[in-house]
C-alpha cells in the first residue's frame, strides 16, 4: 500500500488529503472542510462543531 500524502487548497485554505491507491480514491480531513465552510480558524472550535455533529 503507497499512500500520497498531500495538501490541496480550496478557496486559498490548505485541505489535507490522502489518495488511497487500494480504493483509488482521495480522503479529505472533515475538520479541514468544516473549518472552510463555516469559516472557522479555531481548531479547537472546528474539532467541537464536528463531535457535536457525530453525535
Amino acid at each position: 500500500m503507497s499512500d500520497k500524502i498531500s495538501i490541496r487548497f480550496y478557496n486559498n485554505r490548505p485541505v489535507r488529503a490522502i489518495w488511497d491507491d487500494d480504493n483509488s480514491k482521495w480522503w479529505f480531513s472533515v475538520l479541514d472542510i468544516i473549518a472552510i465552510f463555516n469559516a472557522q480558524d479555531d481548531y479547537a472550535r472546528t474539532r467541537n462543531y464536528w463531535k457535536y455533529l457525530k453525535t
